[in-house]
C-alpha cells in the first residue's frame, strides 16, 4: 500500500508539475508572438522581444517554437491574432487590481476573470475602475548582482531613466513609455542585458494588507495568475515580511 501511495504521489506531482510548465510556456509563446507584431522580429533592436526570448529559452521552450511564434507576430506565418484585454477590479482589503491579458476569445477571459474575483473576496468593475490609481510606465528590471544601489542609480540617471527602486531582490527602473527601448538600450552599456523590458502599472499610492485579508488576496492572485489568458496581474497591495511570515 505504501508503495501504491508513494508512486501515485509522485504521478500527481509530476502531473501538476507538467501542467505548470505548459501553461508556463503558452504564455511565454504569447508573450514573444505580441513583441513581435509590436516592435518588429529583430531581438537587437527590439529589447521586449529579446527579453521574452531569452525568458522562454530559460524556460527551456524549444528554439523552433520560439522562432514560429516571431515569424506568427511579424506575419511571416498564419497563426491566432490575440487581443489585449484588461480588467479592472477591487480584491479583499479595498486593493486595487489591474488584470492584463492576451485572448482570442474575450468571452471566455471575461467569465474567467469574472469568476475568480467572485470567488476569491473581490468584485470585477468596470473599465476605469481603478486604472485612475496606476501610471502607465515602462519598466527596467536588473538583478541585484547587476550592481550596487549607487551604480545603478547613476546608469539610471545617464541612461535617462525617471526613477529608481532598489533592494535585495534588484532594481526596478521607471521611465516614460515612449523611452523604454531607448534606455534600455542605453542601460545595456552599463549595466548588461536587462532581466525584464516591459510596459507596467506602477500604483500612484499603496495599501497595507493585514493578515486576515492577505491570504485571500494571494489566492486571488494565484487564480488569475494560473489561468492561460492572464498575463500580468497588477495591484496597489503592500504586504509586511511579518504578515507573509505568519502566512508561510
Amino acid at each position: 500500500m505504501s508503495g501504491h501511495s508513494k508512486w501515485a504521489t509522485i504521478k500527481h506531482k509530476k502531473g501538476a508539475t507538467d501542467k505548470a510548465r505548459g501553461k508556463q510556456f503558452a504564455k511565454l509563446i504569447k508573450q514573444v508572438e505580441v513583441a513581435a507584431r509590436a516592435g518588429g522580429g529583430d531581438r537587437e533592436s527590439n529589447p521586449t522581444l529579446r527579453t521574452m526570448f531569452q525568458k522562454a529559452r530559460a524556460a527551456s521552450v524549444p528554439l523552433d517554437t520560439i522562432e514560429r511564434a516571431v515569424k506568427r507576430g511579424t506575419g511571416e506565418l498564419e497563426g491566432v491574432e490575440y487581443q489585449e484585454v484588461n480588467y479592472e477590479g477591487y480584491a479583499p482589503g479595498g486593493v486595487a487590481v489591474y488584470v492584463e491579458a492576451l485572448t482570442d476569445n474575450r468571452n471566455r477571459t471575461a467569465t474567467n476573470v469574472r469568476t475568480a474575483f467572485a470567488k476569491n473576496g473581490g468584485n470585477l468593475g468596470a473599465s476605469g475602475a481603478v486604472s485612475h490609481g496606476f501610471e502607465r510606465l515602462g519598466l527596467i528590471e536588473y538583478a541585484a548582482a547587476a550592481g550596487d544601489e549607487d551604480k545603478v542609480l547613476e546608469a539610471a540617471i545617464e541612461a535617462g531613466a525617471d526613477d529608481v527602486e532598489s533592494d535585495d531582490d534588484g532594481h526596478a527602473i521607471w521611465v516614460a513609455v515612449e523611452n523604454l527601448h531607448p534606455v534600455a538600450r542605453e542601460l545595456e552599456k552599463t549595466l548588461g542585458e536587462a532581466e525584464g523590458v516591459k510596459l507596467a502599472w506602477r500604483p500612484s499610492l499603496k495599501t497595507e494588507v493585514g493578515e486576515g485579508d492577505a491570504a485571500t488576496l494571494l489566492k486571488l492572485i494565484d487564480v488569475l495568475d494560473d489561468d492561460d489568458d492572464v498575463q500580468t496581474v497588477w495591484g496597489n497591495y503592500e504586504i509586511s515580511d511579518e504578515v507573509m511570515a505568519k502566512l508561510g
